[in-house]
């Protein structure tokens, strides 16, 4: 029998906490040789990890840090590649996974589902001859490389940027760019997917249940199954779930106070790092006198992450939607108006389902992969029925609680007969094509089935599609900044301004929202509300 593959991980420096101690140790006592590569100085090792220096591997220079968390991830998933080229009979895990049983592959292809759409690599097991391997080497060599797996849009904005001498660097590209995001399009790419192991495999707990590991008494037979080897455990929200909410330290009945008895790991001898809260209230205990300096530096949204009520934010992150903090932040503003309707029975419409359509010069029927927003809107809002609208094909996307209408919005009437027996909304948001004209007939069709006190949303105002606009139209934005100063809408066709006009009556507010919510750049986001 061939002998179990060595694990390998990354600890930049300083002190392991209990946490990243059970999941190195769960390998050990698995019978698994496991390398523990390093920069710095460490604490806390427990027994049976080899200690190896990670410059061997790629050489410390200017660690790569996501520009809007610090996060290493991006020096992290360079240097799993470089390993993994580097060794024989190894697979990379970070220090969040917990060896349910030992790892063991036919063909030296060893990762797993974490959700319908994405590829994880937290575990990640490449032989030295894949494709794929070659491909996110290559990739990654340039830090200023263009990823074609954020749709057409996105890549467009960044080729400009690079054509004028700005290039965009990975660090301020989206979280996830030469991680996850990374492995599953270039897994896609070469055909080796189908070596995936299925979600229960490697994450049987979602992102969403990583709570469930802390619950007391809590029954794991339907996420950890005989098909399971490893459990992710979603190290920094665990870490700051456990500092903020459970006191340091598991429950011993909880299924992670279960594992850390089983494997002998004290949390008392390696304790978690303080919060950051903690770290100020024991600055201001132990020198109360003193002034501490100004605060420069912006909270990352991934610190704010689990922290109060479900928020819209955190779970665009973690869809991957551009609505999120990662480029539009609309969700700042939804969290604000959602929040009262989250747990009610409410109907809700979204128009323009997936990034890529007719609007950046692809067919209608092109093919559509995913619906990150809708997936949002059914786990915000508990109880509510989500409509989509889109001008290519989601009915393949199947929930008790959605429903799925294709619609063209060039003309009213096509609008007017894809949503006939559609009755009235709470909410109503328009992400579609962004051509004014779109824009203006779902409005008109639209607002009348606005709910009294219902909100209608128009996103994207500063950016009309060439291939869909027509010339001379008025845009949208224009269209109502001259409401809010006038009372009166203006518009290139009386036509529509005279349709427009005709539903003053019904409009309570009108509020427009520049881009990052700054006042100084262009409309981005309309909100309206209705008497």
């Amino acid at each position: 029998m061939a002998s179990l593959p060595t694990i390998s991980a990354l600890w930049m420096e300083g002190s392991l906490s209990f946490l990243e101690q059970l999941c190195l140790k769960s390998f050990v006592d698995a019978g698994h040789e496991v390398i523990l590569y390093h920069y710095g100085p460490l604490q806390n090792v427990p027994a049976g990890i080899e200690l190896a220096d990670a410059n061997t591997i790629l050489p410390q220079k200017n660690f790569l840090k996501h520009e809007r968390t610090g996060s290493p991830a991006l020096h992290s998933d360079l240097f799993r590649y470089k390993m993994l080229e580097q060794s024989q009979n190894t697979i990379w895990a970070d220090t969040d996974a917990y060896c349910m049983k030992p790892f063991e592959t036919p063909n030296g292809h060893f990762y797993g589902w974490e959700s319908k759409t994405h590829i994880n690599g937290g575990v990640l097991g490449l032989p030295a001859d894949s494709e794929t391997l070659r491909e996110l080497l290559e990739f990654t060599s340039d830090e200023f490389a263009i990823p074609s797996y954020y749709g057409p849009e996105y890549e467009r904005e960044l080729q400009e940027k690079k054509d004028v001498g700005n290039p965009v660097h990975a660090s301020e590209q989206p979280w996830g760019v030469w991680g996850p995001h990374a492995v599953t399009h270039f897994l896609h790419k070469t055909g080796e997917a189908k070596f995936a192991l299925p979600q229960a495999g490697l994450y049987p707990f979602t992102f969403k249940d990583r709570r469930m590991m802390l619950k007391r008494n809590f029954d794991t037979s339907p996420y950890i199954t005989e098909d399971t080897y490893s459990v992710h455990l979603y190290g920094r929200r665990m870490r700051a779930r456990l500092v903020e909410k459970e006191g340091g330290a598991p429950h011993r009945k909880s299924l992670l106070g279960q594992l850390l008895v089983k494997h002998d790991i004290d949390p008392a001898a390696a304790p978690l790092p303080m919060s950051r809260a903690q770290k100020e209230a024991a600055v201001q205990e132990t020198a109360p006198a003193q002034v501490s300096a100004p605060l420069t530096e912006p909270v990352p949204a991934s610190e704010k992450y689990g922290r109060g009520q479900v928020n819209l934010t955190d779970l665009a992150d973690q869809y991957g939607s551009d609505k999120g903090s990662n480029k539009h932040r609309y969700t700042e503003l939804y969290q604000m108006l959602f929040l009262p309707y989250r747990k009610r029975k409410i109907d809700f419409l979204e128009m323009g389902l997936q990034i890529g359509g007719p609007e950046h010069g692809n067919h209608a029927d092109r093919e559509t992969t995913d619906l990150p927003s809708i997936r949002i809107w059914l786990e915000y809002f508990t109880k509510a029925h989500i409509h989509g609208l889109d001008v290519s094909d989601f009915s393949w996307f199947k929930d008790d609680r959605f429903t799925f209408h294709r619609c063209d919005m060039d003309t009213r009437e096509n609008i007017r007969n894809a949503t006939q027996e559609m009755e009235e909304f709470d909410i109503i948001i328009d992400d579609a094509s962004h051509a004014s004209h779109h824009q203006q007939n779902g409005f008109l069709e639209l607002f009348p089935k606005i709910k009294s006190g219902g909100l209608y949303v128009i996103e994207d105002l500063r950016w009309q599609p060439d291939v869909m606009e027509k010339p001379g139209i008025t845009k949208t934005a224009d269209f109502f900044q001259t409401y809010l100063k006038t009372g009166v809408f203006s518009h290139s066709d009386p036509e529509v301004a005279a349709a427009f006009n005709a539903h003053r009556h019904d409009v309570s507010g009108c509020f427009v929202y520049q881009a990052q919510f700054d006042k100084r750049r262009k409309d981005q986001v309309l909100v309206v509300n209705k008497r």
